[in-house]
């Protein structure tokens, strides 16, 4: 069951940071996000790479059977980068938008902690507390994506 709530949890943010490190390389949509408009264009580029690269190690080591102990490493990064991007949010007074980031942060704090005995052994936190707290953590999300959708003003893509 962990092994599958791990796998399904990694997707999810595969797809997200994919397609949030999509827009700020090529430049394009950037009026959307909060406050990439006040940063450098290469610091931008560098974000959204960084973005894809762990959307690929998330994925990528497990399909092909190789560096394993890339993956948690990369949940690792996306979850500082992740709670860094809190920060805009919180900056520009979007308040629903930085509780979704920091889920989002903890989610990818979980794959981290889940997958933690790819890299070496340390401690197990076992699946009898880590599948519920993926579970509890993709329904705050969904509740928390409901939420800002139905604020007044919200548009789907203001993330």
């Amino acid at each position: 069951m962990l092994a599958i709530a791990l796998g399904a949890a990694q997707l999810v943010l595969a797809l997200l940071f994919l397609f949030a490190g999509l827009p700020k390389v090529l430049g394009r949509g950037l009026d959307r996000w909060a406050g990439f408009d006040a940063l450098p264009r290469p610091l931008t580029v560098l974000i959204g790479a960084a973005e894809i690269a762990g959307s690929l190690a998330l994925v990528l080591p497990p399909l092909l059977g190789r560096l394993p102990w890339v993956t948690p490493l990369a949940a690792g990064g996306l979850a500082v980068v992740t709670l860094m991007a809190a920060g805009f949010h919180l900056r520009a007074d979007e308040r629903l938008r930085a509780l979704e980031t920091v889920l989002w942060a903890l989610l990818c704090g979980t794959v981290a902690v889940g997958r933690w005995d790819l890299l070496a052994t340390g401690p197990d936190l076992g699946a009898a507390l880590l599948a519920p707290v993926i579970g509890v953590l993709l329904v705050g999300l969904g509740v928390n994506l409901v939420a800002i959708l139905r604020a007044p003003g919200a548009s789907p893509v203001d993330s």
